[in-house]
């Protein structure tokens, strides 16, 4: 098992990687909004502790005593899918990390960002439908065939799956609540469907696991994961509906005309 590899010397290499890329992450984000404040209005401290909260929380699925943990126990696994899937996506996009680097660059460099925010790649994944697809699906395919087991055995695959939930979690919450600027926009109807089937796969993977455990797994600790799955999941998935529910709330109010 290449986590036993990894904690007899080359370990220490990945956590340092881990360790500066989250020093990377909150310095930067520090910085731009330091630049950012001296041209425009201040920037709300709360997003500033959203997105150190965010990067701790998927931090703390690659290093530390969950991710030690999480290679030989399910139901810590678990818990850091939630964190590293939903809670830290959340976090990560209510900071508006798109609308602070807008802010921070130079209007040349601005506009190729946002030609890029344009593009047909990007309204082709930005899709509340292929966003609920990477990101449930996935898991659907993670949990239900030996990539679950396979992972603990090589680390390449580990980092690219752990990659891969964080990614696909950031853009299926990008996708539902509009935080920061979208080029193409879905109608909050379209997206609350979408929110409600994606959701309601997401419950029916979770009692998949507490029935059927994934490859290796023992019914106890698939039983407690599959729990922690299934009600952690519509904790953090409240949160996302009151956020969307806002969105349409205020999209629905009268705009006040001036003279």
């Amino acid at each position: 098992m290449y986590y036993e590899v990894l904690h007899n010397g080359s370990v220490s290499f990945f956590e340092r990687m881990i360790i500066l890329l989250i020093i990377f992450f909150i310095f930067l984000y520090i910085f731009a909004t330091i630049s950012s404040n001296r041209r425009y209005k201040k920037w709300p401290f709360y997003r500033t502790v959203f997105w150190i909260l965010g990067v701790l929380f998927a931090a703390s699925t690659l290093i530390g005593p969950i991710a030690d943990l999480a290679h030989h126990d399910f139901r810590v696994h678990m818990i850091g899918h939630l964190f590293l899937g939903m809670l830290a996506p959340l976090l990560m996009v209510l900071a508006a990390p798109i609308t602070l680097v807008l802010r921070t660059l130079k209007v040349k460099h601005a506009r190729c960002l946002s030609s890029i925010l344009k593009s047909h790649p990007m309204k082709f994944f930005s899709d509340p439908i292929i966003a609920s697809i990477l990101n449930v699906g996935g898991l659907w395919i993670l949990y239900t065939t030996e990539l679950y087991s396979s992972m603990h055995h090589n680390i390449y695959l580990h980092f690219f799956i752990h990659l891969h939930v964080f990614l696909a979690g950031y853009l299926f919450t990008a996708s539902m609540i509009y935080i920061d600027p979208t080029a193409h926009r879905r109608k909050i109807g379209y997206r609350a469907i979408i929110l409600v089937l994606a959701l309601a796969f997401h419950g029916i993977l979770s009692k998949y696991i507490y029935a059927n455990p994934p490859y290796g797994i023992s019914s106890k600790h698939a039983e407690t994961g599959g729990i922690l799955m299934y009600y952690g999941g519509d904790f953090i998935d409240a949160f996302l509906i009151f956020f969307l529910c806002l969105q349409w709330y205020k999209a629905q109010q009268p705009r006040v005309r001036q003279y």
